[in-house]
């Protein structure tokens, strides 16, 4: 259903009409996949203990950057 939706032309038409309506779609998107995200680690990572938790999600975070040369190229289009 969701690969109907995504190659429907409507949408295409739309997208191209509406350049910024389609940011902020995007942006909210991202707001709430951050979102969800950092709620699951508040609730299993360590939820006793915050600080802990928060070192924690840093480090990962640090070596995961890091074993990927800090690179960021695949965000560009």
């Amino acid at each position: 259903m969701l690969k109907q939706i995504k190659d429907s032309p409507k949408l295409e038409q739309l997208k191209a009409r509406h350049p910024n309506a389609n940011v902020v779609v995007i942006v909210f998107a991202i707001v709430m996949l951050w979102r969800g995200a950092w709620g699951l680690l508040d609730t299993y990572l360590f939820p006793g203990s915050p600080t802990l938790s928060y070192l924690v999600c840093i480090g990962l975070g640090a070596a995961i950057l890091y074993l990927d040369n800090f690179s960021i190229d695949n965000l560009k289009r």
